[in-house]
Protein backbone atom coordinates (compact mmCIF):
# COMPACT_ATOMS: atom_id res chain seq x y z
CA UNK A 1 0.00 0.00 0.00
CA UNK A 2 1.68 3.74 -0.72
CA UNK A 3 1.84 6.26 1.35
CA UNK A 4 1.14 9.50 0.04
CA UNK A 5 2.34 13.00 2.47
CA UNK A 6 0.49 15.30 1.21
CA UNK A 7 1.56 18.94 2.80
CA UNK A 8 -1.35 21.76 3.07
CA UNK A 9 -3.78 19.29 2.42
CA UNK A 10 -6.01 21.17 4.31
CA UNK A 11 -5.46 24.22 1.86
CA UNK A 12 -7.93 24.63 -0.86
CA UNK A 13 -5.98 22.50 -3.77
CA UNK A 14 -4.47 20.11 -1.27
CA UNK A 15 -7.95 19.42 -0.08
CA UNK A 16 -9.31 18.46 -3.22
CA UNK A 17 -6.18 16.63 -3.81
CA UNK A 18 -7.14 14.24 -0.86
CA UNK A 19 -10.51 14.01 -2.05
CA UNK A 20 -9.45 12.82 -5.34
CA UNK A 21 -6.72 10.67 -4.27
CA UNK A 22 -9.25 8.89 -1.36
CA UNK A 23 -11.71 8.29 -4.20
CA UNK A 24 -9.33 6.94 -6.79
CA UNK A 25 -7.17 4.81 -4.86
CA UNK A 26 -9.12 3.54 -1.87
CA UNK A 27 -6.36 1.23 -0.32
CA UNK A 28 -3.72 4.16 -0.43
CA UNK A 29 -2.55 5.51 2.84
CA UNK A 30 -3.06 9.51 2.82
CA UNK A 31 -1.10 11.55 5.51
CA UNK A 32 -2.26 15.50 5.70
CA UNK A 33 0.23 17.84 7.41
CA UNK A 34 -1.14 21.10 7.56
CA UNK A 35 -0.78 24.23 10.54
CA UNK A 36 -4.06 25.23 9.92
CA UNK A 37 -3.49 29.00 9.40
CA UNK A 38 -5.68 31.47 8.06
CA UNK A 39 -6.19 29.23 4.69
CA UNK A 40 -6.16 25.74 5.95
CA UNK A 41 -9.18 24.48 7.37
CA UNK A 42 -9.97 21.13 8.49
CA UNK A 43 -13.77 21.95 7.48
CA UNK A 44 -12.05 21.48 4.02
CA UNK A 45 -11.71 17.63 5.00
CA UNK A 46 -14.98 17.00 6.80
CA UNK A 47 -16.60 14.80 4.41
CA UNK A 48 -13.72 12.64 4.59
CA UNK A 49 -11.70 12.87 7.83
CA UNK A 50 -13.24 9.45 9.12
CA UNK A 51 -11.74 7.94 6.55
CA UNK A 52 -9.50 4.47 8.05
CA UNK A 53 -7.14 5.39 5.61
CA UNK A 54 -6.27 9.51 5.87
CA UNK A 55 -4.29 10.94 8.96
CA UNK A 56 -3.95 14.29 9.69
CA UNK A 57 -0.82 15.85 11.39
CA UNK A 58 -0.59 19.50 12.40
CA UNK A 59 2.77 20.43 11.80
CA UNK A 60 4.68 23.51 10.53
CA UNK A 61 7.24 22.30 7.41
CA UNK A 62 10.02 24.51 8.49
CA UNK A 63 9.98 22.88 11.94
CA UNK A 64 13.37 19.80 10.68
CA UNK A 65 13.11 17.87 14.23
CA UNK A 66 8.60 17.51 13.69
CA UNK A 67 8.79 17.30 9.63
CA UNK A 68 11.86 14.03 10.33
CA UNK A 69 9.55 12.76 13.37
CA UNK A 70 6.39 12.65 11.09
CA UNK A 71 8.52 10.72 7.65
CA UNK A 72 9.52 8.53 10.23
CA UNK A 73 6.42 7.30 11.47
CA UNK A 74 4.59 7.45 8.42
CA UNK A 75 7.70 6.63 5.78
CA UNK A 76 5.77 7.72 2.96
CA UNK A 77 6.26 7.13 -0.72
CA UNK A 78 5.38 9.78 -2.39
CA UNK A 79 5.81 13.16 -0.74
CA UNK A 80 3.21 16.45 -2.37
CA UNK A 81 4.05 20.03 -1.56
CA UNK A 82 1.34 21.79 -1.91
CA UNK A 83 1.81 23.74 1.40
CA UNK A 84 3.01 27.07 1.24
CA UNK A 85 1.44 31.05 1.49
CA UNK A 86 -0.23 32.03 -2.07
CA UNK A 87 -1.93 35.49 -1.52
CA UNK A 88 -0.11 37.87 -3.45
CA UNK A 89 -1.44 40.54 -1.68
CA UNK A 90 -0.26 39.48 1.75
CA UNK A 91 3.59 39.01 -0.29
CA UNK A 92 3.57 42.39 -0.63
CA UNK A 93 1.98 43.49 2.74
CA UNK A 94 4.20 41.15 4.81
CA UNK A 95 6.91 39.06 2.40
CA UNK A 96 9.43 37.64 5.72
CA UNK A 97 6.69 34.53 5.96
CA UNK A 98 6.40 33.57 2.87
CA UNK A 99 10.35 33.20 2.18
CA UNK A 100 10.11 30.93 5.54
CA UNK A 101 7.47 28.88 4.41
CA UNK A 102 8.04 28.27 0.88
CA UNK A 103 11.62 28.36 0.72
CA UNK A 104 12.87 27.13 4.10
CA UNK A 105 10.15 24.46 4.25
CA UNK A 106 10.63 22.94 0.74
CA UNK A 107 14.22 22.25 1.94
CA UNK A 108 13.39 20.94 5.26
CA UNK A 109 10.56 18.43 3.05
CA UNK A 110 13.80 17.78 0.43
CA UNK A 111 16.00 16.73 3.17
CA UNK A 112 13.47 14.49 4.86
CA UNK A 113 12.80 13.09 1.78
CA UNK A 114 16.37 12.56 1.28
CA UNK A 115 16.69 10.49 4.13
CA UNK A 116 14.11 8.55 4.16
CA UNK A 117 13.85 7.61 0.39
CA UNK A 118 10.78 8.53 -0.85
CA UNK A 119 9.64 7.42 -4.35
CA UNK A 120 9.04 11.06 -5.46
CA UNK A 121 9.12 14.32 -4.52
CA UNK A 122 6.53 16.27 -6.14
CA UNK A 123 6.91 20.47 -5.99
CA UNK A 124 3.26 22.38 -6.57
CA UNK A 125 4.41 25.51 -8.28
CA UNK A 126 2.79 28.40 -9.89
CA UNK A 127 2.86 29.98 -13.41
CA UNK A 128 3.47 33.13 -12.31
CA UNK A 129 7.22 32.10 -11.77
CA UNK A 130 7.33 33.06 -15.60
CA UNK A 131 6.27 36.52 -14.44
CA UNK A 132 3.87 38.12 -17.52
CA UNK A 133 3.44 38.01 -20.94
CA UNK A 134 1.83 41.37 -23.10
CA UNK A 135 -2.11 41.96 -23.23
CA UNK A 136 -1.13 42.70 -27.35
CA UNK A 137 0.76 39.16 -27.52
CA UNK A 138 -2.14 36.47 -27.66
CA UNK A 139 0.48 34.21 -29.18
CA UNK A 140 2.89 34.23 -26.69
CA UNK A 141 2.73 31.40 -24.47
CA UNK A 142 4.84 30.37 -21.12
CA UNK A 143 6.66 26.89 -21.49
CA UNK A 144 8.80 24.87 -19.80
CA UNK A 145 11.90 26.45 -21.10
CA UNK A 146 10.41 30.27 -20.30
CA UNK A 147 12.57 32.02 -18.46
CA UNK A 148 12.27 32.26 -14.48
CA UNK A 149 10.94 36.59 -13.80
CA UNK A 150 8.73 36.82 -10.61
CA UNK A 151 6.72 40.21 -10.41
CA UNK A 152 6.10 39.88 -6.40
CA UNK A 153 7.32 38.28 -3.63
CA UNK A 154 4.93 35.25 -3.62
CA UNK A 155 5.84 34.35 -6.80
CA UNK A 156 9.75 35.11 -5.98
CA UNK A 157 9.62 32.70 -3.27
CA UNK A 158 7.88 29.94 -5.64
CA UNK A 159 10.88 30.45 -7.96
CA UNK A 160 13.03 29.95 -5.33
CA UNK A 161 11.47 26.73 -4.07
CA UNK A 162 11.43 25.41 -7.58
CA UNK A 163 15.65 26.50 -8.09
CA UNK A 164 16.06 24.51 -4.60
CA UNK A 165 14.30 20.93 -6.02
CA UNK A 166 16.47 21.69 -8.93
CA UNK A 167 19.90 22.16 -7.33
CA UNK A 168 18.62 18.94 -5.18
CA UNK A 169 18.24 16.45 -8.32
CA UNK A 170 20.96 17.85 -9.44
CA UNK A 171 23.42 17.93 -6.15
CA UNK A 172 22.07 14.80 -4.64
CA UNK A 173 19.89 12.74 -7.28
CA UNK A 174 16.98 12.68 -5.50
CA UNK A 175 13.71 11.73 -7.87
CA UNK A 176 11.73 15.02 -7.86
CA UNK A 177 9.37 16.72 -10.25
CA UNK A 178 7.66 20.07 -10.41
CA UNK A 179 4.35 21.36 -12.13
CA UNK A 180 3.31 24.84 -12.72
CA UNK A 181 -0.10 25.46 -12.80
CA UNK A 182 -2.70 28.28 -13.75
CA UNK A 183 -5.03 29.83 -12.01
CA UNK A 184 -7.17 27.22 -10.38
CA UNK A 185 -11.12 27.44 -9.77
CA UNK A 186 -13.38 25.16 -8.00
CA UNK A 187 -14.57 24.17 -3.75
CA UNK A 188 -12.84 24.65 -1.33
CA UNK A 189 -10.75 27.74 -2.01
CA UNK A 190 -10.00 30.46 0.66
CA UNK A 191 -12.98 33.08 0.43
CA UNK A 192 -10.35 36.23 0.02
CA UNK A 193 -9.33 34.77 -3.76
CA UNK A 194 -11.37 36.07 -6.61
CA UNK A 195 -14.14 33.68 -7.61
CA UNK A 196 -15.29 33.48 -3.79
CA UNK A 197 -14.79 37.26 -3.37
CA UNK A 198 -17.04 37.97 -6.00
CA UNK A 199 -19.74 35.51 -5.52
CA UNK A 200 -19.98 36.86 -1.62
CA UNK A 201 -19.94 40.41 -2.61
CA UNK A 202 -22.51 39.93 -5.12
CA UNK A 203 -25.01 37.59 -2.55
CA UNK A 204 -25.27 40.33 -0.09
CA UNK A 205 -25.85 42.98 -2.53
CA UNK A 206 -22.64 44.63 -2.66
CA UNK A 207 -20.37 46.14 -4.49
CA UNK A 208 -17.82 43.58 -6.47
CA UNK A 209 -14.10 44.83 -6.59
CA UNK A 210 -12.32 44.96 -9.60
CA UNK A 211 -8.73 45.90 -9.79
CA UNK A 212 -7.69 48.45 -12.30
CA UNK A 213 -9.43 48.30 -15.67
CA UNK A 214 -10.24 44.33 -15.05
CA UNK A 215 -7.62 43.72 -18.55
CA UNK A 216 -5.68 41.49 -16.86
CA UNK A 217 -5.66 37.97 -18.42
CA UNK A 218 -5.46 34.79 -16.50
CA UNK A 219 -5.80 31.01 -17.45
CA UNK A 220 -8.70 29.36 -15.46
CA UNK A 221 -7.94 25.47 -14.25
CA UNK A 222 -10.67 23.26 -12.51
CA UNK A 223 -9.09 22.00 -9.72
CA UNK A 224 -9.78 18.72 -10.07
CA UNK A 225 -8.33 18.37 -13.89
CA UNK A 226 -4.97 19.95 -12.00
CA UNK A 227 -5.63 17.07 -9.43
CA UNK A 228 -5.55 14.59 -12.02
CA UNK A 229 -2.48 16.02 -13.99
CA UNK A 230 -0.60 16.01 -10.58
CA UNK A 231 -1.72 12.32 -10.49
CA UNK A 232 -0.63 11.29 -13.85
CA UNK A 233 2.41 12.89 -13.28
CA UNK A 234 3.33 11.01 -10.30
CA UNK A 235 2.07 7.77 -11.37
CA UNK A 236 4.80 7.59 -14.77
CA UNK A 237 8.19 6.97 -15.21
CA UNK A 238 8.76 10.82 -16.23
CA UNK A 239 12.00 11.84 -18.02
CA UNK A 240 11.31 15.58 -17.47
CA UNK A 241 11.47 17.63 -14.37
CA UNK A 242 9.07 20.79 -15.10
CA UNK A 243 5.23 20.54 -16.32
CA UNK A 244 3.14 22.95 -17.05
CA UNK A 245 -0.36 22.62 -16.32
CA UNK A 246 -2.71 24.95 -17.93
CA UNK A 247 -6.63 24.84 -18.72
CA UNK A 248 -6.95 26.36 -21.69
CA UNK A 249 -9.36 29.24 -20.75
CA UNK A 250 -7.84 32.39 -20.83
CA UNK A 251 -10.08 35.35 -19.62
CA UNK A 252 -9.91 38.73 -18.60
CA UNK A 253 -10.39 39.41 -14.80
CA UNK A 254 -13.49 41.65 -16.02
CA UNK A 255 -14.79 38.93 -18.12
CA UNK A 256 -14.84 36.35 -15.64
CA UNK A 257 -16.41 38.65 -13.21
CA UNK A 258 -19.52 39.58 -15.52
CA UNK A 259 -19.70 35.44 -16.05
CA UNK A 260 -20.15 34.97 -12.78
CA UNK A 261 -22.94 37.61 -12.55
CA UNK A 262 -24.95 36.28 -15.39
CA UNK A 263 -24.82 33.40 -13.34
CA UNK A 264 -25.90 35.17 -10.63
CA UNK A 265 -28.76 37.00 -12.52
CA UNK A 266 -27.05 40.34 -11.78
CA UNK A 267 -26.05 43.13 -13.40
CA UNK A 268 -22.44 44.67 -13.80
CA UNK A 269 -23.73 47.95 -12.32
CA UNK A 270 -22.45 47.03 -8.86
CA UNK A 271 -18.75 46.22 -10.36
CA UNK A 272 -16.51 48.90 -8.72
CA UNK A 273 -12.97 49.61 -10.32
CA UNK A 274 -10.59 49.95 -7.36
CA UNK A 275 -6.82 51.09 -7.56
CA UNK A 276 -4.68 48.41 -9.03
CA UNK A 277 -2.39 45.90 -7.22
CA UNK A 278 1.39 46.78 -7.07
CA UNK A 279 3.35 45.12 -9.71
CA UNK A 280 0.07 43.36 -11.66
CA UNK A 281 0.81 40.85 -14.00
CA UNK A 282 -0.89 41.86 -16.82
CA UNK A 283 -1.27 38.12 -18.96
CA UNK A 284 -0.73 34.55 -17.93
CA UNK A 285 -0.78 31.79 -20.54
CA UNK A 286 0.22 28.68 -20.50
CA UNK A 287 1.07 25.96 -23.07
CA UNK A 288 0.65 22.26 -21.80
CA UNK A 289 1.68 20.87 -24.99
CA UNK A 290 4.55 18.59 -23.26
CA UNK A 291 2.26 16.85 -20.28
CA UNK A 292 -0.61 16.19 -23.49
CA UNK A 293 2.49 14.58 -25.08
CA UNK A 294 4.43 13.03 -22.57
CA UNK A 295 1.79 11.60 -20.18
CA UNK A 296 -1.42 11.95 -22.44
CA UNK A 297 -3.29 14.06 -20.15
CA UNK A 298 -5.62 17.16 -20.80
CA UNK A 299 -8.18 18.87 -18.92
CA UNK A 300 -11.86 17.38 -19.10
CA UNK A 301 -13.65 19.54 -17.25
CA UNK A 302 -15.90 22.52 -19.52
CA UNK A 303 -14.92 25.87 -18.32
CA UNK A 304 -18.73 26.97 -18.27
CA UNK A 305 -20.32 23.82 -16.92
CA UNK A 306 -17.11 23.70 -14.27
CA UNK A 307 -17.34 27.57 -13.57
CA UNK A 308 -21.63 27.24 -13.23
CA UNK A 309 -20.59 24.40 -10.88
CA UNK A 310 -18.82 25.89 -8.50
CA UNK A 311 -20.56 29.26 -8.32
CA UNK A 312 -23.72 27.36 -6.16
CA UNK A 313 -21.05 25.55 -4.75
CA UNK A 314 -19.94 28.43 -2.80
CA UNK A 315 -24.27 30.26 -3.24
CA UNK A 316 -25.16 27.11 -1.03
CA UNK A 317 -22.33 27.63 1.69
CA UNK A 318 -22.12 31.06 1.58
CA UNK A 319 -25.72 31.02 2.16
CA UNK A 320 -25.61 28.36 5.08
CA UNK A 321 -22.98 29.97 7.03
CA UNK A 322 -20.44 27.14 6.24
CA UNK A 323 -18.07 29.86 4.25
CA UNK A 324 -17.58 33.40 5.80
Amino acid sequence: MDVFMVTGGAGFIGSNFIHYMLGRYPEAKIVCVDLLTYAGKLENLSDVYDNKNLFFEKADITDQTLVFKLFDTYQPDYVINFAAESHVDRSIINPDIFFKTNILGTQVLLDASMRYKVKRFHQVSTDEVYGDLPLERPDLKFTENSAIKPSSPYSASKASADLLVQSYIRTFNINATISRCSNNYGPYQYPEKLIPVVINKAIKKELVPVYGSGCNVRDWLHVNDHCSAIDSILHSNVSSVVYNIGGGNEKSNLDLVRLILRILGEKDEIIEFVPDRRGHDLRYSIDASKIQKELDWKPKICFDDGLEETVRWYVDRFKSGLVK
